[in-house]
């Protein structure tokens, strides 16, 4: 009966992050999972900081970092790397570590695939 019931609370459909993505990653601190990106669809749309998202801007979603946070996120397939800066709340996919603008994903050469295995490293807050 115990194990139904957590079962039951376990399948609650929430937001509320979980796994790696769950804790904010310290800096310096290499954290590897899984990336997406996101573009049209949300051109010009508010942010969760209140900004206009644009698709060709080297920005990320994230769930935890403040806002303003620089963070080097490099694609492990193909060593590209490049820096972006949270401005966004996400991914709510679950697995996922990061969401990185279109502009992002095209110089982490992942746009085709839509999801590539990236490592992330906090660098800072921006300026």
């Amino acid at each position: 009966m115990l194990g139904l019931s957590a079962l039951a609370v376990g399948c609650a459909g929430t937001r509320r992050p979980t796994g790696p993505s769950a804790a904010t990653p310290e800096p310096g601190r290499p954290v590897v999972g899984l990336a997406s990106w996101y573009g049209q669809q949300h051109q010009g749309r508010s942010t969760a900081s209140g900004e206009p998202f644009d698709k060709n801007q080297l920005t990320a979603a994230h769930r935890t970092l403040p806002f303003g946070t620089r963070v080097r996120v490099t694609n492990v397939e193909n060593g590209q790397s490049v820096v972006v800066r949270v401005n966004d709340r996400g991914p709510f996919a679950a697995g996922r570590i990061i969401d990185v603008s279109l502009g992002a994903a095209r110089a982490l050469g992942m746009v085709g695939a839509g999801v590539a295995r990236v490592e992330i490293v906090v660098l800072g807050e921006a300026n």
